[in-house]
C-alpha cells in the first residue's frame, strides 16, 4: 500500500513561445485548467503505475476542489484522508515554452494546513510505502517521516521543491529522489560537481539516493555502488509532469517489492513517457506502458 502525504493543486497552464524574462509580458497561444499538485499528481501516477493508493492532504471549500480531485476519484485513490479547509485549493501558475521546457509558481492555499496527525497509525507499518514532498509545511513532512519510520514503514522523500534538509528528517528517509539542482542544494555543492558525486554524498548504507538527470536518465546510489539508468531519446512534448511520474513509477515499483535498479528504470521511463504528452496527470502513463519502455532500457 503506498500512503501519499503532500499537495493537491489545480494548474493554471499558459503555452507561451519562450519563458518570460523579469518584468516582461509574452502573448500566450493557449489556456488550461488541469489537477495538479506533487501530491495529487504521484498519487494518480502511482495508481495507474499498478499501485493501491490513499492520498492525504487538503484542498479548499471552494469551486477548485472538484477540478482537483477529479482525476484522482477516477484513477481509484482513497481520498478519505483529503481533509477540507477554509483556505482557498492551493493553485500552480504554469508556464510552457515551445521547447516543452516550464516555470512554475506554486501558492500553497489549503495545501499549509496539511497535518501529519491526518494520517493513522494504522495505516504505517512494515507493508507501507510512505510518499512525500515538500509542497507541505516541512514540520508536518518531518513528523511524519519519523514517525512512520519508527513504525516499520519505508519512507520516500522526493524532495522537491529544492530545499535544505533538517538532519532529523533526512535520517528518517529510507529513498531519496531528486534532480541534480534539489541534489546541488542539498550537498551545497557547486554547479562542477556531477550527479554521481552528489548522489553517493547523500546516500548511507540505509538511505538510498536517486539522482534523476532529465533526458539522460537518472543515476542511483545503493547498497554502496553507483548505477547510471540512460533514458530513451525523445523530442519532448512538455516536462511538466515528468518528475512526478517519475517519482511515482519508482515508489509503485519499490511496493510491489523490486529493487532500486528496476524501481529506477522503471521511473525512467515513466518520465520519459510523460514528456510525450501535454500536462502533469493527463500524462501520467500507465503500467503496461512503463513495462514496455522500460524492458527495453534493461
Amino acid at each position: 500500500m503506498l500512503i501519499v502525504f503532500g499537495s493537491i493543486n489545480v494548474d493554471l497552464v499558459a503555452r507561451v513561445p519562450r519563458l518570460p524574462r523579469p518584468g516582461e509580458t509574452l502573448a500566450g497561444s493557449r489556456f488550461a485548467m488541469a489537477a495538479g499538485g506533487k501530491g495529487a499528481n504521484q498519487a494518480l501516477a502511482a495508481a495507474r503505475a499498478g499501485a493501491a493508493v490513499r492520498l492525504f492532504g487538503c484542498v479548499g471549500r471552494d469551486a477548485m476542489a472538484p477540478i482537483a480531485l477529479r482525476n484522482l476519484r477516477e484513477a481509484g485513490v482513497d481520498l478519505a484522508g483529503v481533509r477540507e479547509v477554509g483556505a482557498p485549493t492551493g493553485v500552480a501558475l504554469i508556464h510552457v515554452d515551445d521547447a516543452g521546457e516550464n516555470c512554475i509558481t506554486v501558492v500553497a492555499g489549503a495545501n499549509a494546513e496539511a497535518r501529519a496527525a491526518q494520517v493513522p497509525d494504522a495505516v504505517l507499518n512494515s507493508a507501507t510505502t510512505l510518499v512525500m514532498q515538500l509542497e507541505v509545511a516541512m514540520e508536518q513532512v518531518t513528523a511524519l517521516a519519523e514517525r512512520a519510520r519508527s513504525r516499520g514503514a519505508r519512507v520516500v522523500l522526493n524532495a522537491a521543491p529544492a530545499h535544505v534538509l533538517p538532519a532529523n528528517l533526512l535520517d528518517a528517509i529510507d529513498v531519496l529522489v531528486v534532480n541534480e539542482t534539489e541534489a546541488g542544494v542539498l550537498t551545497g555543492s557547486g554547479d562542477g560537481d556531477d550527479a554521481g558525486s552528489r548522489c553517493l554524498r547523500l546516500a548511507t548504507h540505509e538511505r538510498a539516493v536517486i539522482v534523476t538527470c532529465g533526458a539522460r536518465g537518472a543515476i542511483h546510489a545503493w547498497r554502496g555502488e553507483l548505477g547510471e539508468q540512460p533514458a530513451q531519446r525523445i523530442d519532448a512534448v512538455d516536462t511538466v509532469g515528468a518528475g512526478d511520474a517519475c517519482t511515482a513509477a519508482i515508489v509503485a515499483a519499490l511496493d510491489r517489492g523490486e529493487d532500486i535498479p528496476q524501481a529506477v528504470r522503471d521511473g525512467v521511463a515513466a518520465g520519459t513517457l510523460a514528456c510525450l504528452r501535454e500536462g502533469a496527470q493527463d500524462a501520467a502513463p500507465a503500467r503496461e506502458e512503463i513495462a514496455r519502455l522500460a524492458a527495453a532500457l534493461a
